[in-house]
């Protein structure tokens, strides 16, 4: 009993004197028939009992009210007023409107200066390849006349024919020898065992005969190219090659071979135009609206469209030869009747138009996806310039064509064999007068290729006045090759603004290029990449000042490094 007393007194004090407690809670309880409930407390945060309405046994705060306030405004009318009269601010982001419409811009620009740049590049193909046919004959008739009368003239000079002589001299054997030997392979069995073949099959060939052009072009232009450092190499280096004879071999071969794979997809074009439902041209020329995906969603730098460009400009001046030769051939079967040309004709402006509207496209959205702008064409085109100006220098190193051969991977010799055994095989030379017109079409080819080169002159010296390129071709930056320390250059050779002057200070420039000794580095004009710049003997330059003027220049200086073959950024397109 004393326990239930002291439970007692020790609720009393919290009940408030109501001797009612929640048993472990404390919270009030009304029981069932008493008198009217207590109005609950105002919480904190809550509004006053006063402020609530009963509805159905709840209560019902402010903001439930205010919503079902705002809920009955609603409505459909209001909901398609509002969506009429909304509006918006489009200079609250003005940068990345007029982004946007610069874009438009650089699509709408890059028609007219993708052009301008492939109708640059072709002409300078036309003027490789016409040399082809025009002077080089003649330069490989000089440097035979010169071999000839070298002992009346006496050995003045240690070497019997200048470098350049030799070169052309290997290019004209070349030549001769794979044309002989285009003559045992039949083209009239090529066109009928590929004529033989399904559609499919055709197409196949034809996607796998594309890809082996440009694997064969970038090893040939380089066995090419040690062809012909290995004839003119000096003699007193020692020898680290295997020999002129092997070399020759080897370009020979290559030659003959790529001459054989263009043949090859000359005839399946040519099969493509006489099919009857046209189905396998139509085909192929699907096939370049594919290249559109392969390039347009990936990643391009500028180096990369560079060699985009120049494989394009090289794609179609090829094609343009090989709709030459299926026309050719095609009309030599119809006893050259001018209708059957009028035929070939629709087909041919299809291929033509279909290659220059996939061009455009492509080029436009890699543009757009890659935010380069239309002008970086000017540059290419500029690049493709200063080869020219600077092949045409007294101190060149290089011949012209073997320039554009390195840049586009345009390489004239497997293309000429095979022109020349088309044309010869199609065209029966009969007669004096037969004789008279070819001598004539010879001397009209010269005066094109003079023509074509001095106009191509012109404007390359114009573009690269433009490009601000000038000091490049008379302030070369020196350097030594590759692998060879920088140290002082040996020999008589001074420069005075980067020019070779001799001791008594005249410019050192004569018609032929100038025989280094083995102890003098050779001197090559190199991008800022180099790691070693060669100074002057007794002269100090600001090394400070011209790496600053290098930076401004990289991004032009890069281009003249590219070729068509130069990996950039991981990928060769």
């Amino acid at each position: 009993m004393a326990g239930v007393a002291d439970a007692a007194a020790a609720a009393a004090p919290g009940s408030g004197g109501e001797g009612r407690q929640d048993s472990g809670r404390g919270e009030p309880k009304t029981l069932w028939g008493s008198s009217e409930p207590r109005p609950p407390t105002a919480g904190p945060g809550q509004p006053s009992p006063q402020q609530r309405t009963e509805t159905l046994g709840f209560y019902e705060s402010d903001r439930g009210r205010k919503k079902k306030r705002s809920l009955s405004d609603l409505s459909l009318l209001r909901f398609i007023s509002a969506e009429l009269t909304r509006g918006y601010f489009l200079e609250h982001n003005e940068a990345k409107y007029t982004e946007r419409r610069e874009r438009v811009y650089t699509c709408m620009r890059i028609p007219k200066e993708l052009e301008k740049l492939m109708f640059f590049g072709i002409f300078l193909c036309l003027d490789a390849f016409l040399y082809v046919f025009t002077l080089l004959p003649l330069r490989v008739f000089l440097a035979m006349f010169r071999f000839i009368t070298l002992p009346c003239y006496g050995l003045r000079d240690r070497r019997l024919l200048q470098p350049a002589q030799v070169c052309d001299m290997l290019k004209g054997v070349i030549l001769v020898i794979c044309y002989f030997m285009m003559h045992y392979v039949d083209y009239s069995m090529m066109y009928h065992l590929i004529r033989g073949q399904s559609v499919i099959k055709l197409y196949i060939i034809y996607n796998m005969l594309e890809v082996a052009d440009r694997l064969i072009s970038s090893f040939g232009q380089d066995i090419l190219d040690a062809l012909y450092w290995t004839a003119t190499e000096p003699k007193e280096r020692k020898r680290a090659h295997i020999g002129v004879i092997p070399h020759f071999f080897m370009a020979v071969f290559y030659v003959f071979l790529h001459a054989i794979l263009i043949m090859v997809q000359a005839t399946t074009l040519n099969v493509a135009f006489n099919s009857h439902n046209k189905s396998l041209l139509t085909i192929m020329m699907s096939n370049n609206f594919v290249e559109i995906k392969g390039s347009v969603f990936k990643k391009f730098e500028k180096n990369n469209l560079f060699q985009m460009s120049n494989s394009d400009i090289k794609e179609r001046f090829t094609n343009y030869v090989l709709l030459l030769i299926v026309c050719l051939r095609n009309m030599e079967q119809f006893s050259w009747n001018p209708d059957h040309f009028w035929v070939l004709f629709p087909d041919v402006c299809m291929v033509v138009a279909s290659e220059i509207a996939v061009d455009i496209v492509k080029h436009a959205f890699i543009t757009k996806f890659n935010d380069i702008t239309a002008d970086v064409y000017s540059e290419y085109r500029a690049s493709l310039a200063f080869d020219l100006v600077s092949s045409r220098q007294k101190n060149a190193y290089t011949d012209y064509s073997d320039s554009v051969s390195r840049r586009m991977g345009f390489i004239p010799l497997p293309l000429a064999v095979l022109l020349i055994r088309v044309v010869t095989s199609s065209i029966k030379v009969q007669g004096v007068l037969a004789y008279v017109c070819v001598v004539l079409f010879y001397c009209g080819l010269i005066s094109l290729k003079v023509l074509n080169s001095i106009v191509l002159l012109g404007k390359s010296c114009q573009y690269v006045k433009e490009a601000k390129m000038e000091e490049k071709l008379f302030n070369p930056i020196l350097t030594t090759t590759p692998g060879k320390p920088a140290g002082k250059q040996q020999g008589t050779f001074k420069s005075t603004q980067g020019i070779p002057t001799d001791e008594n200070g005249s410019t050192s420039v004569t018609n032929q290029p100038v025989h280094q000794k083995e102890n003098m580095p050779s001197l090559l004009v190199t991008s800022n990449s180099d790691q070693f710049l060669t100074t002057p003997d007794g002269e100090e330059k600001d090394i400070s000042q011209d790496s600053s003027e290098l930076k401004h220049r990289s991004a032009k200086k890069d281009l003249l490094e590219i070729d068509r073959f130069t990996i950039c950024g991981n990928r060769i397109d």
